[in-house]
């Protein structure tokens, strides 16, 4: 057993969904259940009733879930002890945040912390935004960008950094084009649609299609906001993405905005960390550089 271990089991306790835990630990469905079996092997106990996709605990797997959540937290408080008796600070600090994050406004953020502390490293992950809060409640990352969704985990903190408008995106030369005369549910059941997977974004634009009550035509689900504007730009349909994904993608001359947007609250973007941990001096030094917008 150990501390890895520990967070990939921690990670399906609060997914219940062996691909879904093993895409958060960036580790293979078959190497998370090898990781599982390995600690019922060592405990003697099963820890998950299990089918092909889901899982549920079992009384054993409850009583470990105490276990790791007390090791892993008695762990952070021991480095952080030692962090706080050395004259600079070294060690890692873990981030998590979207493509479009980290070659728009990441640079500033980390060239600041860099000249401050230059024995931290850095260990950056990118991926889905969708991902981020539940990443860093996860114990995988340190800090995350993220969107602020509707309601946040009761023990995160969150600095906002910007708003960015949501935008419906068409093809450059696309055939959609109706005038405001068409803006009736026929026409927007009628058009393919390129969506998130899950999300701010999707969650906002499924919103958007019940009051409407739309049926869409989901032409396909995609991971990440810079995927639609990719499929968007060969034609497939239009999609929903923040204005920010779309000035720093390669191509926004491929797509342009819909002629009709939907009313839809702006995207708020900001560093998330779970309150406990700014009790690291790492993290507490990351997060007081932060100035919220």
């Amino acid at each position: 057993m150990n501390l890895t271990q520990l967070r990939q089991f921690l990670t399906l306790t609060q997914t219940l969904h062996f691909n879904r835990a093993a895409e958060l630990s960036h580790i293979s469905p078959s190497t998370l259940s090898r990781c599982i079996q390995q600690l019922e092997e060592e405990l003697g106990a099963q820890l998950f009733l299990r089918d092909n996709r889901s899982a549920e605990l079992t009384p054993a797997g409850s009583r470990l879930v105490s276990f790791a959540r007390e090791t892993l937290q008695q762990w952070d408080t021991l480095r952080d002890n030692i962090q706080m008796n050395s004259t600079q600070l070294q060690g890692a600090l873990s981030l998590y945040c979207s493509v479009t994050a980290s070659y728009s406004f990441l640079y500033e953020i980390l060239a600041n912390f860099r000249r401050k502390h230059t024995l931290i490293e850095i260990k950056l992950h990118t991926g889905d935004p969708a991902l981020a809060i539940e990443r860093v409640v996860a114990g995988h990352e340190d800090v995350a960008i993220a969107a602020r969704q509707e309601t946040m985990p009761q023990e995160m903190d969150f600095k906002r950094i910007m708003y960015s408008p949501l935008v419906l995106i068409q093809p450059a030369d696309s055939p959609w084009s109706p005038s405001p005369a068409t803006d009736t549910q026929s026409y927007w059941q009628s058009i393919p649609y390129i969506v998130s997977e899950r999300g701010v974004a999707r969650d906002r634009l499924d919103t958007w299609f019940r009051r409407r009550r739309i049926n869409p035509r989901i032409y396909a689900q995609v991971a990440g906001h810079e995927a639609i504007v990719s499929m968007v730009s060969l034609g497939l349909g239009v999609g929903l993405v923040p204005q920010i994904v779309l000035e720093n993608s390669p191509l926004a001359n491929k797509v342009k905005p819909h002629s009709i947007q939907p009313f839809l609250k702006p995207y708020e973007v900001g560093i998330c960390v779970l309150t406990k941990r700014l009790k690291s001096p790492i993290v507490r030094a990351f997060w007081e550089q932060i100035k919220e917008s």
